[in-house]
């Protein structure tokens, strides 16, 4: 079969022929890949950067997909530590770490947005007691699972959230997605009074946010629920002691470890029926397998999504 190989962490796959995988355990499924999304966490497992760790060479990157079983079903599964992803003919799933999903979803739609949708889906759901009517705001909101999050956010009851981006062109976009004010990170002192930050930047501008946030809230004793999601800016914040002393602020991570496989399975169903039924707007651009080399260095706002 074909399959996108990496041999090294410095350099991107190549297209050409791999074995065929073979289903070993209890609950391994063969099943043929109809997309995989290219997802920042994609690159970050195979180049060895991602904090839950890193493969051995050779290896098939690809961390979830829209798959076909053997009895012909659409499944969507997220794929446990392995060296055989998803960015091939056919790939082995547990089939505890699938849904079903219905005959006549749109593969591509489906690949492209629960990676980016899960992010912020069950940082809310698992990691806080979040409750309708709460304000949020949204650091890294221009990328792509930034621009989730704050349909996310108003799905689960948010009554205002605050887009934060550097991306100035993209601010439109953003409010026709559902945010109710759009703002650079020199404008921190306008996020003064949210309750919940999904943070996909961390490093220095996520830290040099903090400070002038806090200090204009008009209410610093009011709980200030901080989830850092992603680390695009850099994977370590200098977060100043004033932060954590003047505000009742409190930092808490969301992903793999922190939430458990059986919770983020959980969410899956819903999730997937959001995207399923239209309430996510999705940014997806099918490119094939055979143009991985290509892809894997393309930065765009889209999200590409191989197709085999």
């Amino acid at each position: 079969m074909h399959a996108a190989v990496i041999t090294s962490s410095d350099a991107p796959p190549a297209y050409g022929e791999y074995p065929d995988p073979v289903a070993t355990g209890e609950h391994d499924m063969l099943v043929e890949v109809l997309a995989a999304g290219l997802h920042h966490l994609t690159r970050a497992k195979a180049s060895g950067t991602h904090y839950s760790g890193a493969g051995t060479f050779p290896l098939v990157p690809g961390v979830d997909g829209v798959v076909r079983d053997g009895s012909g079903r659409l499944r969507y599964a997220a794929l446990d530590d392995t060296n055989f992803g998803t960015f091939a003919e056919r790939t082995v799933i547990d089939a505890r770490r699938s849904v079903l999903l219905p005959d006549d979803v749109d593969p591509v739609r489906i690949a492209a947005a629960m990676n980016p949708g899960m992010s912020s889906w069950v940082a809310m759901r698992r990691r806080i007691a979040f409750r309708e009517g709460g304000r949020v705001l949204i650091l890294g909101a221009t990328g792509s699972a930034g621009g989730m999050a704050i349909q996310i956010a108003k799905r689960f009851g948010a009554a205002h959230v605050i887009a934060a981006g550097r991306d100035t062109t993209r601010f439109k976009a953003l409010e026709a997605l559902g945010a109710d004010r759009t703002i650079t990170f020199d404008e921190a002192g306008v996020a003064a009074d949210v309750d919940v930050v999904l943070d996909f930047v961390w490093g220095e501008p996520a830290a040099g946010f903090m400070i002038p946030m806090l200090t204009a809230r008009a209410d610093r004793s009011a709980p200030l629920t901080w989830l850092q999601i992603g680390s695009i800016a850099g994977a370590t914040a200098p977060v100043p002691s004033a932060a954590l002393r003047a505000a009742r602020l409190q930092i808490l991570g969301s992903g793999i470890g922190s939430v458990s496989p059986r919770d983020f399975i959980a969410e899956l169903p819903e999730l997937a029926e959001a995207v399923t039924e239209g309430a996510l707007d999705v940014r997806a651009r099918a490119v094939p397998l055979t143009e991985i080399a290509q892809a894997w260095t393309e930065r765009t706002s889209e999200r590409l999504v191989l197709v085999p």
